[in-house]
């Protein structure tokens, strides 16, 4: 292995993405499978199609385009709010996009009208995690602003949660979702097709029974991913939370001190590194590193073995407790979380290997 790699195993993806569908599927509830995690990977997205998503969702409009080249023919749905920049591509690219800014709203109308392509929009709004959207009051203003725009179709509203203040969503938060979808439809006598207020945080509501029942649809990725849902970060029921695995070789192997001695600086990245001074260790240097690999949601494995740092391009690990023979050439695995999928599918040096065709 030259190289760090990542394998996926799509026909896990497929499962996941099954579970997830039917339970929100019970509910009245689609769900748009999201693929900024992994970049917008066209064999993750097919394996999320396989398992019964509705669409996919990305951040990224590169890789709305890395999919559409790849043959993914499925609705595409852009999370990101557009830039006032990117309008024409926009259009050109997706079939409908989360809105919050009048003035982009504009510039989208006026390249549909353009292109003689009709675009679906879902105003955002913000009920409290303070990242993307329209405020409560603000709202039946805007959504009134909005459904006369040429060439645009208000096709819902949506809302974020758990992303940025970490904001759960709750009975009482979907409630007041749902009487602000109807105080627009009131207001500027429309139908809202979709009211998109659930990411992976969501799961629980929804099995509880809470969900009320105009909710139906929701954006998807970690729960799907990785098999869990993202407000305790618990393993979902039914799910597998090993669909991805780093793969790393080992490029030294040998006994070394705790601890420095001597005068210490900062290290690589800023910081001053503390170490407990205990007894002589047996430390493996793998081939993956900060640049790679998010070191705060990487678990090692294999039992026994314990990161102890990184740089730029190296993973410092302690092996003296390893339950497997640690030497030099030898693989040993991790298992990412959000974070860490996330770095890895955008590291170049770190080889995507797909395992399986996707199956359900």
């Amino acid at each position: 292995m030259a190289t760090p790699y990542l394998s996926i195993d799509l026909a896990r993806i497929a499962h996941n993405a099954r579970v997830v569908v039917d339970l929100c599927a019970a509910s009245g509830i689609e769900v748009a499978g999201v693929t900024k995690g992994v970049c917008g990977h066209p064999e993750v997205a097919g394996a999320m199609l396989a398992g019964g998503v509705g669409s996919i969702a990305d951040s990224r409009l590169t890789n709305i385009q890395r999919l559409r080249q790849a043959g993914i023919e499925a609705e595409l749905l852009l999370l990101r709010i557009p830039p006032l920049s990117g309008a024409e591509q926009v259009v050109a690219s997706v079939d409908a996009s989360l809105n919050s800014d009048l003035d982009v709203l504009g510039a989208l109308s006026g390249v549909a009208q353009d292109r003689g392509e009709p675009h679906d929009v879902i105003v955002m709004v913000d009920l409290g995690d303070l990242r993307e959207g329209v405020l409560p009051d603000e709202l039946l203003t805007f959504a009134e602003a909005t459904v006369v725009l040429p060439g645009l179709r208000l096709k819902g509203l949506g809302t974020n949660l758990a992303c940025f203040s970490g904001l759960a969503p709750t009975e009482a938060n979907m409630q007041q979702f749902v009487g602000l979808a109807r105080a627009v439809e009131a207001r500027c006598d429309i139908e809202l097709e979709w009211l998109s207020a659930i990411n992976s945080s969501g799961l629980e509501l929804i099995a509880s029974g809470r969900m009320p029942g105009r909710i139906n649809h929701a954006r998807i990725g970690e729960a799907i991913l990785l098999g869990r849902e993202t407000i305790h970060r618990q393993p979902w029921p039914g799910t597998y939370q090993d669909a991805f695995v780093l793969h790393a070789e080992v490029l030294e192997c040998r006994h070394k001190p705790s601890h420095s001695k001597g005068t210490r600086g900062e290290d690589a990245f800023g910081g001053r590194p503390e170490f407990a001074d205990t007894s002589d260790g047996l430390r493996a240097l793998l081939n993956v590193g900060r640049e790679d690999v998010d070191l705060e949601s990487l678990t090692p494995t294999d039992p026994g073995v314990r990161i102890l740092g990184a740089s730029s391009g190296y993973l410092v690990t302690d092996v003296s407790e390893a339950a497997i023979e640690v030497r030099t050439g030898r693989e040993l695995t991790f298992s990412p979380g959000y974070g860490a999928l996330l770095r890895t599918m955008t590291s170049e040096y770190v080889e995507k290997r797909c395992l399986s065709a996707a199956i359900t």
